[in-house]
């Protein structure tokens, strides 16, 4: 696997090289500059205006040349207009026909043209990364802040498909034309949800999407599940290994997905009354709806590891630890033992195989059909977190069977015990074990210039130094001929929990903030509201599962709102810093300080919360997964086993504060938990304003 510079070059068009950004030309400066301070010989401020007026030479180059081929192409398209509104006095077939054709070809070549920005765009990033390395995490923040908002600016000419939109429009209002719809006076601006029926638009709305990051529901939602793409574009379709992928496999790890997010939720509006009739405090719910959090957060790894070797084993082994847990869960109530049901909830959490349900996306899964998994995944999970709480609602139950007892706090153990030997019967019968061969065969597929992030950190402590440590890597950062191929250690994934933190620059240890940050948030609202609704408004369980089942079925529309509009008008950064806001907003009315606690301030308040919360997930996972290194995207350690722990552990302290407030009092419990959530949200928003320029 050859370097990121070498890389860069193969997907360059060739007629067009000179125009590209010379990245190695840039990297060899970067590396200069460092010798040159290492010695003394040059300064800061000296070294930030070269390179700045180095990249602003670059990137004017860049959009010179894009200026010009957009004029090519509108000259093009103006002389095809031309023989269209002749055609237009005197149709003939044959020259319809060749018209479409010529237009396809002038849709082809806009095509090249997008892809020669995404490629810029993405060698600009990496430079900017690697002079953060080298110096300190600022040049970017610099350099962002004092370009990209310039009237200017020449940086967003690459980064925002300026002037592209247009030549978009014309071709597709022709193309839609020529259709086999002769005679209608409809265009495409009076049937704006028709689809054109022409690949090359496609394709083209799909490269600007890329380029703008630009969305659509489908896209935003499959954010949310973190399988990293790859970092440059292929300038045409490549072939995809469908060998092995088989439905029925992907199917049923959707339904794991979605049984474990039932599993979590089920027991949320009845925690705190099983643990009172079992003798323990209401607020012992918050152990109990955690414990199956601090076991995932130990399965979540060797799950990990597992999915290295097999998907099948992992999994039938999830749905024997769940049918157990389960079990377990239901029998405490009859034994009367608190701990035979913290112990089932534990049997539960280790069960967890979240990260084998999205390793086999990410590994499995063909690329022309990974964003709909991706998406899926999702949809999966809030279907489940939406129908747990709602199942339990319905099980107001009260019978005797045998000694066994079937109550609301016993039968979401039962039936989930079946769901999951239902489940693992369906497994054993119809799930396809992938090959591994291939995997082992094509090893990471990361490029060597993600290494760069691992010695950020050090830069941070150092500006403008070398430490001695990064010796290691300064040698694998050398410039290669074309025919060296990167070193080993650059391109191996993370082999432990030590080396994946290293490669956490300070962007991504932000995102990972604001993923715990809203995990806790949310998990505060969840496993409390029993208790607190009960406490302040006697609500009954029904009525808890009704809320919670409300909250719930937010999640997909506001992600088609978000992703269909909200993401098209504002940047992601954007987004994530009012949606934190937002949050805090949340928090805030939520306090009870002066007035009496009413129903509509509760409701609203947690409304507000949730919504803002799960706005904040998709950007947050977005962000983390443009900023985080592709070294990241495979292996045991991977960046969805990190994202996995971090909302793990979060909802792991959150059901412990519960748990701890309940010493105060129940009429203070609501106060001393929110305390700590609207702390870790200002620190988040702060975090965020921090790096806000390097989100870019």
């Amino acid at each position: 696997m050859v370097n990121f510079g070498k890389k860069l070059k193969d997907r360059q068009i060739q007629e067009w090289q000179g125009y590209y950004i010379n990245y190695k030309l840039m990297k060899k400066r970067v590396r200069q500059y460092a010798q040159q301070i290492q010695l003394g010989t040059q300064d800061r401020r000296h070294v930030l205006k070269d390179f700045s007026r180095m990249l602003d030479s670059q990137i004017e180059k860049i959009v010179l040349f894009l200026l010009e081929q957009q004029g090519i192409l509108a000259s093009r398209i103006e002389k095809l207009v031309e023989q269209h509104d002749a055609l237009q006095q005197e149709p003939e077939i044959n020259k319809i026909n060749g018209l479409r054709e010529a237009y396809r070809t002038v849709g082809q070549d806009l095509l090249k043209l997008l892809y020669f920005v995404e490629i810029n765009a993405v060698g600009l990033r990496k430079i900017l990364k690697k002079f953060d390395k080298r110096f300190g995490y600022r040049f970017t923040d610099y350099y962002v802040k004092t370009r990209a908002n310039h009237p200017y600016s020449q940086l967003q000419q690459v980064f925002k498909h300026v002037g592209l939109g247009a030549v978009v429009g014309a071709l597709s209002r022709n193309l839609h034309d020529l259709q086999d719809r002769q005679g209608s006076y409809l265009s495409i601006y009076d049937q704006p949800s028709l689809p054109l029926q022409d690949p090359v638009i496609d394709s083209i709305n799909a490269a600007v999407d890329r380029l703008t990051h630009s969305t659509n529901f489908l896209n935003f939602l499959a954010q949310h599940a973190l399988i990293m793409q790859e970092d440059l574009p292929a300038p045409t379709e490549e072939p995809v290994d469908d060998k092995r992928y088989h439905f029925m496999s992907l199917l049923l790890n959707l339904a794991n997905t979605f049984l474990y997010m039932v599993n979590t939720y089920i027991i949320v509006p009845t925690a705190d009354d099983y643990s009172t009739s079992l003798g323990a405090a209401p607020t012992v719910c918050g152990i109990v709806i955690g414990a199956m959090a601090v076991a995932q957060v130990f399965s979540s790894v060797y799950f990990s590891a597992w999915s290295n070797k097999s998907y099948f084993r992992p999994l039938v082994f999830s749905s024997i630890a769940l049918f157990f847990g389960n079990i377990l869960y239901a029998l405490a109530y009859d034994i009367s033992s608190i701990w035979v049901l913290l112990i089932g909830r534990l049997f539960c959490g280790l069960g967890s195989a979240r990260a084998v349900n999205r390793r086999y996306i990410s590994d499995c899964v063909p690329l022309r059909i990974r964003m709909q998994a991706s998406a899926g995944f999702v949809s999966a999970s809030a279907l489940g977190m939406a129908c747990g709480p709602a199942l339990a609602g319905i099980l107001q139950i009260d019978f005797k069977l045998y000694k066994l007892t079937f109550n609301q706090n016993t039968l979401p153990g039962w039936v989930m015990a079946v769901a999951w030997l239902i489940y693992l019967v369906w497994l054993w019968i119809t799930f396809k074990e992938p090959s591994h061969d291939t995997e082992e065969n094509q090893g990471p597929q990361q490029s060597n210039d993600d290494e760069e992030n691992s010695a950020l950190e050090n830069g941070l402590k150092q500006p403008l130094l070398i430490a001695s440590k990064d010796k290691v890597d300064e040698d694998a950062d050398q410039d290669f001929d074309e025919s060296e191929e990167a070193p080993e250690e650059s391109r191996v994934p993370a082999n432990s929990i030590g080396s994946a933190y290293r490669l956490l620059t300070p962007s991504v240890k932000v995102q990972l903030l604001i993923y715990f940050m809203l995990k806790y948030v949310m998990e505060i609202l969840l496993s409390e509201s029993s208790v607190i609704t009960t406490y302040y408004f006697n609500w009954s369980t029904s009525t808890v599962a009704v809320f919670l089942a409300c909250l719930g079925l937010t999640v997909l529309p506001v992600n088609i709102i978000v992703g269909s509009y909200i993401s098209n008008l504002f940047e992601d950064r954007q987004i994530l810093l009012a949606s934190e806001i937002m949050v805090c907003i949340g928090v805030l009315l939520s306090f009870n300080i002066i007035f009496p606690y009413t129903e509509p301030q509760y409701i609203c308040s947690g409304l507000l919360v949730f919504v803002s919360a799960e706005v904040l997930e998709g950007v947050n996972l977005s962000l983390l997964s443009r900023v985080m290194s592709s070294r990241l995207s495979r292996g045991t350690y991977n960046g969805g086993l990190l994202s996995t722990e971090a909302g793990t552990i979060a909802r792991v302290i959150a059901d412990a504060t519960i748990t701890l407030a309940g010493f105060v009092g129940e009429s203070r419990i609501l106060n001393v938990t929110l305390l700590p959530s609207l702390l870790i949200t200002i620190c988040s928003i702060l975090a965020t304003c921090y790096t806000y320029n390097s989100l870019y």
